[in-house]
């Protein structure tokens, strides 16, 4: 059997760009001339109280929440001790409502991440000491 090649389709003839699903298509050409009735009517469901017809409504009127930006200001890490400091100021803040929880754990997470890249960077620079003396 014929391997292909890195980045060759093994159909070049294959489906043109922008090419649309046949189904999507046969749906469009139901709902075409029907999305304002069939819109009215969720509406209509979701003001009698419909749950999933107002969660259908909400979704479309009010985008999903996106992660805000912490109005926090983290101290500056250059070293591994400088970790508690920044850990520090991160309780700190969520007592006073300054974060939340979840971002707080968002932001201990990178500090976390961030600490054992510099973390293994002084593991690196020691085991080249050790091995630049044994020579």
């Amino acid at each position: 059997m014929a391997a292909f090649e890195t980045g060759q389709s093994g159909n070049p003839n294959g489906r043109p760009k922008g090419a649309r699903n046949k189904a999507t298509l046969a749906a469009e050409a139901l709902l075409d001339g029907e999305a304002e009735s069939i819109t009215r009517k969720a509406i209509d469901l979701a003001k009698a109280g419909d749950i999933t017809a107002i969660r259908l409504c909400l979704e479309r009127i009010i985008p999903a929440r996106r992660d805000r930006v912490a109005a926090f200001t983290l101290p500056k890490i250059q070293a591994v001790s400088d970790a508690v400091k920044a850990s520090t100021a991160i309780i700190e803040a969520v007592a006073d409502g300054d974060l939340t929880p979840a971002e707080a754990s968002e932001i201990s997470r990178v500090i976390d991440s961030f600490t054992r890249t510099l973390e293994a960077i002084d593991f690196e620079e020691r085991i080249s000491k050790l091995e630049g003396i044994k020579r």
